[in-house]
């Protein structure tokens, strides 16, 4: 799957993220990059929203990992 603004190849965070803040259900998703820059905030913000996700057990997104 490719990013629908810029034709990056997406990761599952990408995915989840777009999935997330837009709708479960998307087929079709944009890069955290897109996606950030749409709702008007930092990718760096975008980062902290995802970890936030996964700490919380957002399924969108794998587990966060574990400190060594």
């Amino acid at each position: 799957m490719t990013c629908a603004a810029c034709g990056k190849p997406l990761t599952v965070y990408d995915v989840g993220f777009y999935r997330r803040l837009v709708n479960r259900g998307a087929q079709s998703c944009k890069c955290i990059p897109c996606t950030a820059a749409y709702y008007g905030m930092t990718e760096e913000r975008a980062w902290e929203l995802i970890r936030h996700y996964q700490r919380t057990g957002c399924t969108l997104f794998p587990p966060p990992e574990k400190d060594k």
